[in-house]
C-alpha cells in the first residue's frame, strides 16, 4: 500500500544537490573530510521519490553531512514498496555490506529480525522511547526487542464534503445513513477508499475490525485472538455497504490515488485515505477543493477513531562495517527534532517525534495527525505477513463483493493467522 501513506514529492530549495550512484556502483566508499584525513560513508537503502535527487531525505542527509563529516552519509534510492524489499533482501541474503542503514516499513521488522538482517538497538531504546510517539515505536519491535528506529508515520482520515454534510460521522453505520440520504437527492457517490485487491484493502478492513473491538492476535503475538462472529460481522456490514450504494462506484477498484480522484471530481461524499491528499485537494482549485474538511476515521462503537500505522523505520544492516556510525544516524533521524521538523514542514510528512506536533497545532493536518496517531495500531510486524495478507486481500474482497460467504472468509482468516503463527 505504501505511498509511505501519505508522503510526497517536494523540492528542496534550501538544501544542496547530490547525485546518487547506481546500485552496481561500489557503495561503501573513501572520501575525504575538510581536514585532508578520510572517511568511510554510509548508505542508506531507502525507496520512494523523496530518496531521489532534491527530495526530502537528500535534504536531511545534508544537514547530517555537515554535521558529521568524518561520517557521511549517501543515499541509494532503491524503488517504492515492494521494489525496495526485494534490493533489500537481494544485498542482505548474500550477507553483503553494500547499505549500513535500511529504510524498513512497519510491517517489515519481524521478517528483517527473524532473517538476522539488522542490527539490534536495545541498547539505544532509552534515546528513542524518550520521544516518540507508542504507535510507532510499536512497530519497530519484534518479539519485546527494539530493531529499528521510528522516522516518519502516517494515520488514515476522512475527508467530507462540507457542503453536503453538517458535521462528520462518528460511527460507520452513521457514515452511511448520511450517504444514502446524499444520494437521494444528488447522483454523488458514498464513500470512497482504498477497496481494491491489494494491502490497501487489508488496511482499511483492519480499521474497520479494530474500530469493532476485534484483535488479530494476543499483545505478544503467540496466539491468535481472532473473534470470527466479529470479523463475520464487519465482513457483512461491507458486502451490505457495497450492495447498498454505501460504497461509491469503482470502490473495489480503488487504490489512493483513485480514491483521491474520485473526490476530488467531486463524485463521492467521503474519502478515506493519507494525509497527503490534503494539499493537492487545495491545490485542485475544483467544487470540492472549496468544500471539504477532514476529521477522524468513526468506529462501530461511535468513541474515539482507529487508524491503520503506515510510515517508515530505519535500521542498521547486521552486515554493514560501520554498524556504531549508523546506529548514531539512526537515533538521530528519529531524536532530532530539527529533522523531525523538516519532515512535517518542508515535506508534508508525518514524523513521529511527539512534541512536534504540539509545536504545529495550527497546521489542520498535523493538529488531527497529533490526536489519530495516538490511537492508530500497527498491523502485526510478523515475518510472515505478506503471505497473511495475500490471503486476507483474496478472502476479505470475496466476502464484500459477494462471491464468497462472509463467515467462511472470516473462518479463512482465523486459519490462515494460525497457520503462520
Amino acid at each position: 500500500m505504501n505511498r509511505t501513506p501519505g508522503n510526497r514529492v517536494v523540492s528542496l530549495k534550501d538544501f544542496g544537490r547530490a547525485g546518487t550512484v547506481g546500485i552496481a556502483a561500489a557503495l561503501v566508499l573513501t572520501s575525504c573530510t575538510p581536514d585532508g584525513g578520510e572517511s568511510e560513508e554510509l548508505v542508506w537503502a531507502i525507496g520512494g521519490p523523496e530518496a531521489q535527487t532534491g527530495g526530502l531525505h537528500e535534504g536531511i542527509v545534508e544537514l547530517w553531512n555537515e554535521q558529521n563529516p568524518d561520517t557521511p552519509v549517501r543515499i541509494e534510492a532503491l524503488p517504492e514498496g515492494a521494489g525496495q524489499r526485494e534490493q533489500h533482501s537481494l544485498v542482505l541474503q548474500a550477507e553483503g555490506d553494500d547499505f549500513d542503514i535500511l529504510a524498513v516499513d512497519v510491517v517489515w521488522t519481524g521478517e528483517y529480525a527473524e532473517n538476522g538482517w539488522v542490527e539490534s538497538l536495545e541498547g539505544v531504546r532509552d534515546e528513542i522511547e524518550a520521544v516518540s510517539l507508542a504507535g510507532p515505536l510499536e512497530s519497530a519491535q519484534w518479539g519485546g526487542e527494539l530493531w529499528a528506529a521510528p522516522y516518519n508515520s502516517n494515520g488514515a482520515m476522512l475527508v467530507y464534503r462540507t457542503d453536503l454534510v453538517d458535521t462528520p460521522p462518528t460511527t460507520w453505520d452513521e457514515l452511511c445513513e448520511v450517504a444514502l440520504q446524499v444520494q437521494d437527492e444528488t447522483d454523488i457517490g458514498g464513500l470512497t477508499a482504498q477497496g481494491a485487491r491489494y494491502e490497501g484493502l487489508v488496511v482499511n478492513w483492519l480499521e474497520y475490525f479494530w474500530s469493532a473491538g476485534g484483535e488479530l492476535y494476543n499483545e505478544d503475538q503467540t496466539e491468535v485472538a481472532f473473534d470470527v462472529e466479529l470479523a463475520t460481522e464487519v465482513l457483512e456490514w461491507m458486502a451490505e455497504a457495497n450492495e447498498s450504494g454505501c460504497f461509491a462506484p469503482g470502490f473495489n477498484t480503488a487504490q489512493e490515488d483513485d480514491a483521491r480522484n474520485e473526490f476530488q471530481q467531486g463524485n463521492a461524499v467521503f474519502q478515506r485515505n493519507w494525509p497527503y491528499v490534503y494539499a493537492l485537494l487545495e491545490e485542485d482549485g475544483g467544487e470540492a477543493s472549496e468544500n471539504f474538511e477532514i476529521a477522524p476515521l468513526p468506529t462501530f462503537t461511535g468513541e474515539g477513531t482507529i487508524s491503520a500505522l503506515g510510515g517508515y523505520n530505519n535500521a542498521v544492516s547486521a552486515f554493514s562495517n560501520n554498524k556504531e556510525a549508523a546506529t548514531d544516524f539512526v537515533v538521530w533521524l528519529s531524536t532530532d527534532e530539527e529533522v523531525q521538523r523538516t519532515l512535517a514542514e518542508v515535506g508534508s510528512v508525518p514524523p513521529t517525534m511527539a512534541s512536534v506536533y504540539d509545536d504545529l497545532a495550527d497546521d489542520p493536518v498535523m493538529s488531527l495527525l497529533g490526536d489519530i496517531l495516538e490511537e492508530a495500531r500497527s498491523r502485526p510486524p510478523s515475518p510472515a505477513w505478506p503471505e497473511i495478507s495475500v490471503e486476507m486481500q483474496r478472502l476479505i474482497f470475496e466476502a464484500y463483493n459477494g462471491d464468497m460467504d462472509p463467515q467462511r472468509a472470516a473462518e479463512g482468516i482465523r486459519d490462515v493467522l494460525e497457520s503462520h503463527l
